[in-house]
């Protein structure tokens, strides 16, 4: 049995020249098909939450994105004030220049330093950049996010030159076990691959063609892949 595909998806708009108007279709898009958040930059995020209001759907920005490399007090900064402004989720891209290092101490503990700038109501999804990590930096990358109590791990920005893959997936549930969250973002563009990424172990999808993905999946083509 196929399954229903819209509340795992993070309806995602992340174009520097997105205008009011594509931020409030995105908006009615989510709560048309009642997807699990928009995902959105944090200057949106008060017309989002504005929109969305008594909906049950979550209101997602980005921290240190798109390249992880800014200090610390920015990335928590730009978590904590994202809260404020009534986002539920922030995707925080882990610094990949420490984990690439070895300095993963390092690491965890610019992640703690966040999570607790987020507090206790908000969820953390540490961003690894698969693409530019071994898969020995893959999972130790992944276990450190757990240790500093993300909510999920995700797999890729859209910044980089890969997105998603299936084994990347099945690697980051091998190496977390059953509970943690795993996003699986860039590149999915049909109901095939979200639905081959969520097999591998994906629990939430980061899209831009989510509206696409969830009309092909009801309509039954792309089940089978």
């Amino acid at each position: 049995m196929t399954p229903d595909l819209a509340p795992l998806i993070d309806h995602t708009l992340l174009k520097p020249d997105a205008t009011r108007a594509d931020i409030e279709r995105l908006c009615a898009e989510a709560s048309e098909h009642r997807f699990a958040t928009v995902c959105v930059y944090s200057g949106w995020v008060p017309l989002c939450v504005e929109r969305l209001r008594g909906s049950r759907i979550g209101v997602c920005t980005v921290a240190g994105f798109p390249h992880g490399a800014q200090h610390t007090e920015i990335k928590v900064f730009e978590t904590a004030r994202a809260i404020e402004l009534g986002a539920s989720e922030v995707d925080v891209v882990l610094a990949i220049g420490l984990i690439k290092s070895g300095e993963l101490n390092a690491a965890e503990n610019e992640l703690k330093a966040v999570v607790k700038a987020a507090g206790p109501g908000a969820r953390i999804k540490a961003i690894l950049e698969t693409a530019l990590l071994t898969r020995e930096e893959k999972m130790a990358a992944a276990k450190l996010a757990q240790a500093a109590g993300a909510a999920f791990v995700k797999t890729s920005t859209g910044f980089a030159a890969g997105g998603a893959t299936e084994d990347d997936v099945r690697l980051l549930r091998m190496t977390l076990g059953p509970t943690m969250g795993i996003k699986a973002s860039a590149g999915i563009r049909t109901a095939a691959s979200a639905l081959a990424l969520v097999r591998a172990g994906a629990t939430r999808i980061g899209t831009s063609a989510g509206v696409a993905i969830v009309a092909e999946a009801r309509a039954g083509t792309g089940a089978r892949s």
